[in-house]
């Protein structure tokens, strides 16, 4: 999955990234990116202004959110949001030294090389810098940190193993850490898919073929036929280590996922390519996702943050931030035709992000880092990890 994903002519690593092949909150609207720069308001005043702020983009694609925030630091008196969505003053205030657009430093973290109409404002790594103050984010990024997947054998759990051309065979049992994770984070099932210790689910995201076994050639093994697991423990040390490069400041992942009382019995894994849900062929011609253990994520922040972190789903998330999604008056549409249209058009951008069935079965992951929450984003307030 690593070489897959980010080696040689891997599929995050050339080509046209990854707006080409699916859409997440961030290329579906400017809804999401005007939630953001409210939060990024809200954690300057947190922190006192500082003169600088950061604004890190972990796994950026090309930059897509980035150009959107740049573009919305830019100075200005008030910046309204869609229709729906409030309004947002980006300018100074009056215990600000400087606008925000003069302390905000922009940096996009991604394996593929910078692309040439990248605006210079923006700074490109492929690591995550170290000593952060600000916001760091992680939009759909954890769901591509490769992991193991496991096999659920009379014997225990043994990893599951796959070549590029997508035959699989069972390994080796799972070493201690891999063992211990599981036992933690990822319940047995029982023959009828109902978890042990919960009740289990089937992934959200389900592909057309999305067992590893469907571009099987004929006449090889029959492949496994158990539970799996897969196994997140990669996910939580590279959130872990994301969290503890913050020195003052909070992080934000936005992903699809799933708690421990409910993992998915057959796995969540699967491919896009193209607008299309492909098999998760290892080859490179494809991505290759899996749902993310927010629970286990979440705990593994909260440890090196040593604050509690918040854990809700994209909706409650937006609503926070103003995005209410309301329909306008049809009183509007004989006032003001066009301002009804644009306040239609907000709405249904709104829809589409908190619609459970596609981008709005996100969760949201908030770790803050020595700032409370609470002046972060009033009205959400720190929760204990469900489940």
């Amino acid at each position: 999955m690593e070489r897959a994903l980010y080696g040689p002519g891997g599929f995050f690593v050339s080509g046209a990234g990854p707006a080409a092949h699916f859409r997440t909150s961030v290329h579906a609207s400017p809804v999401l990116s005007s939630c953001l720069l409210r939060l990024l308001n809200s954690l300057d005043r947190a922190l006192g202004h500082p003169p600088r702020l950061d604004v890190v983009d972990v796994g950026a694609g090309r930059g897509e959110l980035l150009r959107a925030l740049l573009a919305g630091t830019a100075p200005a008196a008030a910046r309204p949001l869609p229709s729906g969505l409030g309004s947002l003053s980006a300018g100074p205030s009056p215990a600000a030294p400087l606008p925000l657009a003069d302390r905000v430093r922009l940096t996009a973290v991604e394996k593929a090389p910078r692309p040439d109409d990248l605006p210079a404002e923006i700074h490109w790594a492929d690591e995550i810098p170290d000593r952060i103050t600000g916001l760091l984010l992680a939009t759909e990024w954890l769901d591509n940190v490769p992991l193991d997947l496991a096999v659920d054998t009379p014997e225990g759990w043994r990893y599951l193993l796959v070549d590029p051309t997508s035959e699989e065979s069972v390994g080796d049992l799972v070493d201690a850490a891999d063992a211990d994770w599981l036992d933690r984070w990822w319940p047995l099932t029982g023959s009828d898919g109902i978890s042990l210790t919960g009740s289990g689910f089937r992934a959200a995201r389900p592909a057309e073929g999305s067992s590893l076994t469907a571009r099987s050639r004929s006449g090889c093994p029959e492949p496994p036929t158990a539970s799996r697991a897969e196994i997140g423990r990669t996910r939580d040390k590279a959130w872990a280590e994301a969290v503890q490069r913050i020195e003052k400041g909070c992080a934000l992942a936005v992903d699809y996922g799933h708690l421990r009382d409910g993992r998915p019995v057959e796995g969540t894994l699967t491919g896009y390519r193209g607008g299309r849900q492909v098999p998760p062929v290892p080859d490179g011609s494809c991505d290759v996702t899996a749902h993310v253990a927010m629970d286990s994520v979440a705990a593994a922040g909260e440890r090196v943050a040593g604050c509690a972190y918040t854990l809700i789903t994209q909706w409650e998330g937006l609503r926070a931030l103003g995005a209410d999604g309301g329909r306008p008056p049809r009183s509007l549409a004989a006032q003001d035709p066009a301002g009804y249209v644009r306040a239609l058009a907000a709405a249904s951008a709104v829809a589409e992000l908190t619609d459970p069935a596609g981008l709005g079965g996100h969760w949201w992951l908030l770790q803050p880092v020595g700032v409370p929450v609470a002046q972060v984003m009033p009205g959400w307030d720190p929760c204990a990890c469900p489940g």
